[in-house]
């Protein structure tokens, strides 16, 4: 649309925010209260016991079809002599906004067939699909009543969503939506992009709150959405309370309904999982990786392109194959995560025959392993060689999935740690054909026969009595390796059924070693050393831990100081944290306390001054930051939570004496959400927030 179109599109979202308002009840109240309307729609239902109901079906499901499908499928990843975009083509290749719009009326998905897709997902062994309401480009893939950048101004006005809503219902999949919180389109949308030459003037983001609150809300009255997957959230006008606010309009809509952490600013970049305190969302979203051990007790998802985009492109040949596709699915269900396997369809509504293919693949093999698959559990296992392992409780025994990648050269499967005791083992698909286990010390060993039944996964099942016993060293969890006075030691990740033999001398545990009872509380340097026992046989590895007493950093002698700290405020665009030195300040101040840095882009800070303790004890400072920082205390870096990330936290400990001692805290932000936070506690206390009277710098 032009600038005429948009300026009277303005008038009128301005008018319908003045109209809710004055009407007694209504589907938008302004930008403070969503509601929803009186007649359908109206009834929300009742809130879920607890959060492991709410998420009981995603966890069970483990696989869903993600879709990337809007304008930007009509140039189809080219413009001018570049073939290499995606569905970021019109920020990528930078096109006006004029000219961009043209493809609203070229929009007709002819060959649409909704019940395609949710057969085609269905068939896949996917258990829920989400699909693009709203990408960054703003075009709402629906009729839209905030909009008219939407499908209802296309020539087709299908109602698309609605059509494949219906289907995914008549196929046994759950629908769901993914919606941008960044709008390219929207007259009110800031930031522009930076090499966009709009205007800003007028612009008013509080009113484009409201339009993204209206959208969110006919979204979820319309559709009703299993889950709202939101996007787009860290460019720095998107802030943790408009993150909350959207969160809670979320669950009071529908309060069984799923919200991803990309509602929120603190999601923790691509590797999705945050350390921030205030972060909201059911789970975890990881973006075109999967973690390495997943992320134990984080509900989490890995999505993920099958080519190298997530909207069409006609010349991306790099696609993964099918059993690329079936070993990801199972890595990922093996560390306790979902898999969103994404299609980009093409603008006429029929998804890539490469697309069509493995997904066909997927489903073939699905539908012999579903079971190894759908309602398992993350693998009681480390690492494997061969493969992977998920599992299942089936009454009083459980059930472990052995997925096999490579046949060992040996011939054998080997479970290593395990004390449980074998009952049957088999094929899931494949041959009748019992598979003999033996115990060999404290390793079970499958004989497995010549030929694997599937050579891109083959799934051995096998019973054994009770719940795992994995026979896996203990971690020796300590705050710190140093101490001034004492320190607490105690053992985590317990392995059950096992005898623990320690020693402190460094010496090797053995039967006649001490028995571990319980937290050690130490005075003075040791080596600590503990394995595990289990009828009398070693079962696992020696662990350890060298602990030492230390005489802490004398204190400063200051002279006169003033209550504060000194902030220094640079402008820059850093990777990593500059040496502010030898830059020159954009300005400075004195803060009463470290509080929230500035909400700005290409912004560093440095804070300085004294911090004062009150004793001679050993310190943890607990550092929060997004992006990095870097923290000295008395000249020696105790903190490095370098790097650009999303809201990381990091610790670190130094003996201090009693007095004052030399602060110095570092920070930058490249883009997005911006957050700092400094917390200090003497070993065996929870961190704390600093106080003014812990503050002060020299004048």
């Amino acid at each position: 649309m032009g600038s005429e179109r948009r300026r009277v599109l303005a008038v009128v979202v301005a008018a319908m925010l003045v109209a809710c308002r004055s009407e007694p009840q209504g589907t938008y109240r302004g930008p403070d209260q969503c509601v929803p309307p009186s007649g359908e729609g109206a009834d929300v239902p009742a809130a879920p016991a607890s959060q492991d109901e709410r998420m009981a079906w995603w966890r069970e499901a483990r696989f869903g079809m993600f879709i990337h499908w809007g304008l930007y499928a009509i140039p189809a990843g080219k413009w001018g002599e570049h073939t290499g975009y995606g569905e970021w083509i019109r920020d990528s290749a930078r096109i006006p906004l004029a000219e961009y719009e043209r493809f609203l009326p070229q929009f007709d998905p002819v060959n649409f067939d909704a019940d395609a897709w949710a057969r085609t997902a269905a068939g896949a062994g996917m258990k829920y699909l989400v699909i693009t309401s709203k990408h960054h480009d703003g075009f709402a893939l629906y009729d839209s009543r905030w909009s008219e950048w939407d499908m209802g101004s296309t020539k087709s006005k299908r109602d698309l969503l609605g059509e494949l809503k219906a289907a995914c219902d008549r196929h046994g999949v759950r629908f769901a939506t993914y919606h941008s919180i960044m709008d390219w389109q929207h007259p009110d949308y800031l930031p522009r992009r930076p090499w966009e030459t709009r205007s800003s003037e007028g612009a008013d983001f509080a009113r484009f709150r409201a339009y993204l609150r209206g959208q969110v809300t006919e979204l979820v009255e319309r559709y009703q959405p299993a889950v709202m997957w939101f996007d787009g959230e860290w460019e720095s006008t998107w802030t943790h309370e408009q993150g909350v606010e959207l969160f809670e309009l979320c669950r009071s809509l529908d309060p069984w309904m799923l919200v991803n952490n990309r509602v929120d600013v603190h999601r923790g970049g691509m590797a999705g999982f945050s350390s921030s305190r205030e972060a909201v969302g059911d789970f975890g979203t990881p973006e075109q990786e999967i973690p390495p051990t997943g992320m134990p007790g984080v509900d989490w998802e890995t999505c993920m392109t099958m080519n190298d985009h997530w909207g069409f492109n006609a010349a991306d040949a790099n696609w993964k194959s099918s059993r690329d596709c079936i070993r990801m699915l199972v890595d990922v269900a093996s560390k306790g995560g979902n898999y969103l396997l994404n299609v980009g369809p093409r603008a006429d509504g029929t998804f890539p025959p490469e697309a069509v293919e493995r997904l066909a693949a997927i489903g073939a093999w699905m539908r012999k392993h579903a079971g190894a698959i759908h309602g398992t559990s993350a693998s009681p296992f480390g690492s494997l060689p061969w493969g992977r392992v998920t599992m299942r409780r089936d009454g009083d025994d459980t059930l472990l999935y052995l997925h096999v990648f490579e046949r060992p050269q040996s011939g054998e499967l080997v479970l290593p740690g395990i004390g449980n005791e074998p009952l049957s083992a088999g094929f899931l698909s494949g041959p009748r054909l019992a598979l003999h286990a033996e115990r060999r010390g404290s390793e079970l060993v499958l004989a497995l026969p010549p030929t694997l039944p599937d050579s891109d996964c083959s799934v051995v099942t096998l019973r054994i009595v009770g719940a795992p016993v994995v026979y896996r060293a203990p971690r020796i969890a300590a705050e710190s390796d140093e101490f001034v006075s004492r320190l607490t030691v105690d053992l985590a990740e317990l392995p059950e059924g096992l005898d623990l033999r320690f020693t402190l001398d460094g010496s090797e545990p053995l039967l006649r070693s001490s028995s571990w009872s319980g937290a050690l509380e130490l005075l003075s340097s040791v080596t600590l050393r503990v394995r595990g026992f289990h009828k009398g046989e070693p079962v696992t590895p020696i662990v350890e831990r060298a602990f030492r007493r230390v005489e802490p950093h004398a204190a400063s002698e200051t002279g006169a100081t003033r209550p504060g700290l000194r902030q220094q405020v640079f402008a820059g665009d850093w990777d990593k944290v500059p040496d502010f030195s030898v830059l020159t300040e954009r300005e400075s101040a004195v803060l009463p306390q470290l509080g929230p840095p500035p909400r700005e882009e290409r912004i560093g800070t440095r804070t300085s001054g004294w911090i004062e303790v009150p004793a001679d004890e050993y310190y943890i400072f607990a550092l929060a930051s997004d992006d990095g920082s870097k923290l000295w205390i008395d000249g020696a870096l105790v903190v490095d939570n370098d790097g650009l990330h999303g809201t990381l936290e990091k610790r670190g400990g130094i003996a201090l004496a009693r007095g004052r001692h030399a602060l110095r805290l570092d920070w930058i932000n490249k883009s997005g959400g911006a957050e700092l936070d400094l917390r200090l506690a003497p070993l065996g206390q929870p961190p704390a927030p600093l106080t003014p009277d812990q503050l002060s710098h020299t004048p």
